[in-house]
């Protein structure tokens, strides 16, 4: 199990390297978010939830959360007290949309990951701590929409 944090977590940080070379120089805003998800998965993955994205700016939004995608996993799992890390934007409105998502993941009982996604110059990094069990490989997308 620490290993594949580990692994999750080291993908995370090569993505925020690469991106860090080619962030907008205009970008200067500051988002975190704070969520809880339930999902499940048996081949194809769908999970979903709610947060809340809180800017540097004073800028906020209530968000709900989708993911979905296949792949070689099963399980049931729910996180709590989630938390997420944007790259610097220009706007909360640039967080909106669907992020492309790679994910290994393993746990049992109460569990703890990190995975990070990008959708075009915006990063996203979560980490989050959860109960449940599951097992897998999964790739596709995760969705930020207004609440």
């Amino acid at each position: 199990m620490k290993n594949l944090t580990r692994l999750v977590c080291m993908t995370g940080l090569l993505l925020a390297a690469t991106h860090a070379f080619a962030a907008d120089p205009a970008a200067n805003v500051k988002c975190e978010m704070k969520f809880s998800m339930k999902g499940w998965s048996a081949i194809y993955k769908r999970a979903s939830g709610t947060g809340t994205v809180t800017c540097s700016n004073g800028q906020t939004a209530n968000v709900k959360l989708e993911a979905r995608g296949g792949g070689l996993t099963a399980g049931k799992s729910s996180i709590e007290n989630g938390h997420g890390d944007f790259s610097k934007v220009k706007d909360i409105e640039e967080i909106f949309g669907a992020y492309a998502d790679a994910e290994a993941h393993a746990g049992a009982v109460k569990s703890s990951g990190a995975r990070a996604m990008t959708k075009g110059e915006v990063s996203l990094g979560l980490s989050g701590t959860g109960r449940g069990w599951d097992l897998g490989i999964a790739f596709g997308k995760f969705r930020i929409t207004r609440q």
